[in-house]
């Protein structure tokens, strides 16, 4: 499934989200989110874990889960669960299926824009053989005041690498990774081909689709910048 829409200026940029668009996490993250929920208090299906948790910055999960459960279970499912994510990406977490082929053909210039912290992506980006490929171009939520679905992330990221927001991409998995970029005034590029239904990515601007290895095509296909 791919489905378009146009916009007349160039794109100068493509700012990826790391968490189920650059690395498999996100089946990770849903199955610790339910582990979790059944061990502290809040049984939650998977479909429950990836609409409240993903796409969101851990200091928004921990809000939440402190709403639901108080503050001292917030602390400890935070801890836990960074620890069983953590040994579940050394078991084996791989690049989202066609990625490294999407990157490999992408020649504009790229950055990362996470919800996740520095030290999450250097382990999964590093687990997998990614990190390099984005070395100094790597933002994350603890960097700004609001996460996503608020525009904070993606306009400092934009900022930082010089380019105006009307001339970004970002490609996201999650809604409010969309609705960040929107309301940060960027394209999005909403994959589908992970947890979130193509219809919660759904909307203005978005173009939809489920092939990593559709991303160069989508995009133009402009050559800038030797590939970064």
């Amino acid at each position: 499934m791919i489905t378009t829409s146009a916009s007349a200026e160039p794109i100068e940029l493509v700012i990826f989200d790391c968490d189920g668009v650059l690395v498999d996490t996100e089946r990770i993250a849903a199955r610790v989110n339910v582990a979790l929920g059944a061990e502290l208090g809040w049984p939650l299906t998977e479909d429950e874990a990836i609409s409240l948790f993903i796409g969101r910055s851990s200091a928004s999960n921990r809000e939440l889960v402190a709403d639901r459960l108080g503050a001292q279970a917030a602390r400890e499912w935070e801890e836990r669960f960074a620890l069983m994510h953590a040994e579940a990406v050394d078991a084996g977490l791989t690049p989202v299926d066609g990625l490294p082929e999407a990157l490999d053909a992408i020649t504009l210039p790229t950055c990362v824009a996470s919800s996740g912290s520095h030290e999450k992506m250097r382990h999964t980006l590093g687990r997998t053989g990614l990190y390099e490929r984005f070395a100094g171009r790597i933002h994350s939520a603890t960097e700004v005041s609001r996460g996503k679905p608020a525009p904070d992330l993606f306009l400092y990221a934009a900022q930082r690498m010089g380019v105006a927001p009307s001339a970004c991409a970002v490609v996201e998995d999650s809604r409010p990774g969309v609705e960040a970029a929107r309301a940060a005034g960027m394209r999005s590029f909403g994959y589908a081909g992970g947890l979130t239904p193509a219809s919660h990515l759904a909307g203005p601007g978005t173009v939809l689709f489920t092939d990593m290895r559709d991303l160069p095509g989508l995009l133009g296909g402009a050559v800038v910048n030797g590939g970064r």
